[in-house]
This record gives structure tokens, C-alpha cells and sequence, in this order.
């Protein structure tokens, strides 16, 4: 999860997160496939709520592929609490404060 500077477009953010993270890993390793998948995929945080189901998710993903057991044994991921965090952004309204009429869920 993250929030691009205000002078960077996200599509360029996630460029040089995923070409820089990809030469040092092929450098380092020896690799020659792609390290990442085409693509991204990007959602605007809403509130509260929705940030935290999303940093839920993303802890969750070395669990789901079975590299351990809990998120937190994971030392690469946030939930191994090994890194400090940006706060949340500020102004996300408690779902409790939103309207429940609109747009559905699904749309992005």
C-alpha cells in the first residue's frame, strides 16, 4: 500500500518500485525471468474501515501462499512489526460517517 508523492504519477512509482526491485534481484540472484507480474492493480482508500481491510489483506498474502503460519513470522512484511509505518492517511471518515447509498461495493 502506498501514496505516490503529489509530483509523481502513480503508474511512475510503481515503475521504479518494480524495475529497481527487479535489476537488483536479477543482479543479486542471477535471475532472468520477470520477478514481477504485468500490471497493478491500484484502489483508492475510502476510510478507516477499508484501510485496514487492505493492510489486512497484504499481511495475509504470505499466509495464503503458505510460506508460514502466521503474517507476523514473515519478516519482509509490515506485519512483522520490523518497520516503522506512515500513519494513515489523514481525512478517512469511519464508515460509521458514510452514507449507505451509491455506487457498489465492487466498482473501483
Amino acid at each position: 500500500m502506498l501514496t505516490p508523492a503529489k509530483d509523481t504519477p502513480l503508474e511512475r512509482t510503481i515503475m521504479y518500485i518494480k524495475g529497481g526491485s527487479a535489476r537488483r534481484i536479477g543482479e543479486k540472484l542471477n535471475y532472468k525471468f520477470p520477478v514481477w507480474q504485468r500490471g497493478f492493480s491500484d484502489h483508492r482508500i475510502r476510510d478507516g474501515e477499508d484501510y485496514a481491510t487492505h493492510l489486512e489483506y497484504i499481511e495475509q498474502n504470505p499466509v495464503k501462499r503458505r510460506l508460514l503460519g502466521i503474517a507476523n513470522e514473515y519478516p519482509w512484511s509490515s506485519a512483522s512489526k520490523q518497520f516503522r509505518l506512515d500513519d494513515p492517511p489523514q481525512g478517512l471518515k469511519p464508515l460509521s460517517l458514510l452514507p449507505r447509498i451509491g455506487t457498489a461495493e465492487a466498482v473501483p
